[in-house]
């Protein structure tokens, strides 16, 4: 059986201080406390005689304390009556009396939890979590089911969330988005709010049991070697000069992300650049080779290692204006004399992206081993294995050397 006493915490409770007086409740040698609507000075209690002394209304407040611990009193020997006692943890008691006592004040709570739990809420907690690009990615995704369910989101548990409903959502996103690539990016990030409901308890339903997300092959974004050498190699406008070797910059670190670009920092005394990549956070080594610090040099910035964010707002707004510059490198023709100028662009689709694939084009194309081209792209490193394997630095060196004498000088 519980037993049941008063307690008043006064451990460092200055004279002038009222502290809440609570009901504790030992059971299976442990005890729970459940604070009651009395505060008291360390002088108006007292605790052998578990009575309120020294207070203008002690006989009130000793009425309804009394009362409230007859109340417990009376719940417990109920439970243990009903035979529930015994296999109940002292945290379940607590919650169980305390809706009891304050229904109001448990339903309030109850609510609480549910809204909580509810599909909308933990889509927007999970995308809170993320990075702020990825968050992006997840509110725009949560954008779109809005337009579609509107304000019947809010209140949607993840139960509601049926295969038909993702199956409908996605037939409404098509107008739209004629993608079905584009629109598979929504429905991965419905899936992965379900994974961590999953693996909170929060829920079972899961219904990407039976939906499989199939994305369409798309163009390779990659230029080959001679298509390679004849754009970074042309003999561009002096204004695009800047962005052509910034590209060729890109390439010669491995593809390296523009951001990750922009935030570089140093070079070490070992001659590499150490960072932690922007999407995935996790720690970054390249070796920087004697073509790429010409170009650094070229560019150096005063709080940065390149001067990219001396001069823009920030790499967003440096990214677009480089994709722009790359889709126009080509030949340039004049109308008339000084008049419109008119671009022939030798690969008009190109973006920062290219350097990245066609590193690892023409990586392959040199027999260099996939898990080498995968750990210098930044793949994998999450598996248990990756944990107790310290890959080696040198082969990742040795395979971007191997990639840029072919490109640069042609020699295998």
């Amino acid at each position: 059986m519980a037993n049941t006493r008063f307690y008043l915490d006064v451990r460092g409770a200055k004279p002038d201080t009222a502290k809440v007086l609570k009901i504790a409740i030992a059971h299976k040698g442990q005890s729970v406390l459940i604070s009651l609507s009395v505060k008291l000075l360390p002088n108006q209690w007292d605790k052998k005689k578990q009575r309120v002394i020294n207070h203008n209304d002690q006989m009130l407040v000793n009425v309804y304390i009394s009362n409230v611990k007859q109340q417990v009193d009376t719940m417990l020997l109920s439970l243990a009556n009903e035979g529930r006692l015994g296999s109940m943890q002292p945290a379940e008691i607590k919650s169980y009396i305390e809706a009891q006592l304050n229904p109001e004040k448990a339903e309030a709570k109850e609510d609480e939890k549910r809204k909580a739990n509810l599909f909308a809420t933990r889509f927007k907690k999970f995308a809170d979590n993320k990075s702020s690009s990825t968050k992006r990615l997840y509110m725009e995704t949560y954008k779109r089911l809005y337009e579609y369910a509107g304000e019947r989101l809010e209140e949607m548990t993840f139960k509601d969330v049926t295969k038909d409903f993702i199956l409908s959502f996605y037939a409404y996103m098509e107008p739209q988005s004629p993608s079905r690539n584009a629109r598979n990016i929504h429905l991965r990030n419905i899936r992965a709010v379900f994974n961590e409901a999953i693996d909170d308890e929060i829920t079972t339903a899961y219904p990407f049991r039976r939906l499989q997300i199939k994305n369409v092959p798309t163009r390779k974004r990659n230029l080959k070697v001679d298509d390679f050498r004849k754009f970074i190699n042309f003999p561009c406008e002096e204004h695009a000069q800047k962005y052509l070797d910034m590209f060729k910059l890109m390439f010669m670190l491995l593809g390296i992300n523009t951001i990750d670009l922009c935030n570089l920092k140093e070079i070490d005394n070992e001659g590499r650049i150490n960072f932690y990549r922007a999407k995935t956070k996790r720690l970054y080594s390249i070796k920087v080779v004697p073509e790429a610090l010409e170009i650094i040099n070229k560019y150096r910035g005063e709080k940065w290692l390149l001067n990219i964010l001396d001069r823009y707002a920030d790499y967003k707004d440096y990214t677009k204006r480089l994709n722009r510059a790359l889709k126009k490198i080509g030949p340039v023709k004049r109308v008339g004399l000084g008049g419109k100028k008119i671009y022939e662009p030798l690969f008009p689709e190109i973006s920062t992206y290219w350097a990245r694939h066609s590193w690892a084009t023409i990586a392959a194309s040199l027999d260099i081993p996939r898990d080498t081209i995968a750990h210098a792209l930044g793949h994998g490193g999450n598996t248990v294995t990756d944990i107790y394997i310290d890959f080696d630095e040198r082969k990742v060196d040795e395979a971007n050397r191997k990639v840029l004498d072919w490109v640069l000088y042609g020699k295998k």
